[in-house]
């Protein structure tokens, strides 16, 4: 249909058949633009504050609707769709993101120790029958950045997802609703996962990939692994017994939800029946795990995340592991899923979205 007009149309083509293809590429093409989020050359960086200030007045949104899930847990009652609106900005040395969502519920409830009446203390967890937790969970975002991987600049974040089929996946026996592992040995994803809880208490996103591990037996998450880390994290607020938390804040009214390494002493149960002290033990990761810096804002039923990393990082295998923004005339593939108080479940979208450098 290039180049036509109404004096070269094709013969027998009604000028009213012309112009409803002339609609429909125009909406093509727009659509196509669509999925293109623009980053802007910022002059002054913004401040990573979880809130939108005047630098982001130029970066125009990306929308991307998410109405699909992996599976559908029993009796949950997380979001089933939401729409995500992106902006970008760079300058010579970071590229950063505003990321927003509406989500009704601010979920910091990550599978808190509860004090019983009869002095016990209890997790809040409930498991759906494939053993994850989709009620006492924190909100997560997660974003899929194409390395290498064939297939994921159409498909996106699909092309890694596998799922079992009659409980098994490959030669392994497996219930979960999906697993992350890319189709060829050598081919990697980087995993920006933003967990509001774990990452989000110390201002970081965990920095992971993804790569071609099929075998449970070599990493128990499959093909998911995190970025080189020389310190810092995240682990479970767990006693020896398994009956009561390891440690509790030194002020007990700053550990309901998690617990700061740097603020955390030996569990002393002063507690009263209902007191709630944090399932995790955060710090900021150190190495490559923490190149990713965040700060997060619930408000008025909707998520402000802001991130900032650099265009190009360093440090072990960051080549295989990281997204390196080397060539700002190159569009960059990614994919984005929101996770509503769940441990698994997710909302996404079909194929793949791309970043570009203005």
């Amino acid at each position: 249909m290039k180049g036509w007009t109404m004096f070269n149309r094709p013969r027998g083509l009604p000028l009213a058949a012309m112009a409803a293809l002339a609609s429909l590429a125009l909406a093509g093409a727009a659509q196509a633009q669509d999925k293109t989020l623009v980053s802007e050359k910022t002059p002054a960086p913004p401040a990573i504050d979880g809130k939108m200030d005047e630098a982001w007045s130029k970066a125009k949104p990306l929308s991307v609707a998410l109405n699909k899930v992996p599976y559908e847990p029993k009796d949950y009652k997380g979001i089933k769709k939401t729409t995500v609106q992106i902006r970008s900005l760079y300058d010579a040395e970071n590229v950063y993101l505003l990321v927003q969502w509406d989500d009704p519920t601010q979920s910091l409830e990550r599978e808190p120790w509860v004090k019983q009446g009869d002095g016990s203390w209890k997790q809040k967890k409930t498991q759906d029958d494939t053993g994850h937790n989709n009620t006492y969970y924190e909100d997560k975002l997660a974003m899929f950045w194409d390395i290498n991987t064939s297939g994921f600049a159409d498909k996106g974040c699909a092309v890694a997802c596998h799922k079992a089929r009659a409980g098994k996946l490959g030669k392994f026996e497996d219930k979960s609703p999906g697993r992350k592992y890319t189709n060829k040995a050598g081919e990697t994803i980087d995993m920006w996962h933003w967990k509001g809880v774990r990452n989000g208490a110390v201002g970081q996103v965990d920095d992971q990939y993804v790569d071609d591990t099929k075998d449970p037996g070599q990493n128990a998450d499959w093909g998911r692994k995190g970025d080189a880390a020389t310190g810092g994290g995240y682990k479970n607020n767990v006693s020896d017994d398994k009956k009561r938390p390891a440690f509790m804040a030194k002020n007990p009214a700053d550990g309901k939800y998690w617990v700061l390494d740097a603020d955390k002493v030996p569990f002393a149960d002063t507690f009263k029946a209902g007191d709630m002290v944090g399932g995790v033990v955060v710090a900021p990761f150190t190495g490559s795990r923490g190149d990713i810096a965040a700060q997060a804002v619930w408000a008025n039923g909707k998520w402000t995340l802001e991130i900032k990393r650099k265009l190009v990082t360093s440090g072990d295998k960051a080549k295989q592991q990281d997204v390196q923004f080397s060539d700002l005339k190159k569009k960059y593939p990614f994919g984005v899923a929101v996770f509503d108080n769940s441990q698994i479940n997710h909302l996404y979208h079909e194929g793949a979205f791309n970043l570009a450098f203005k």
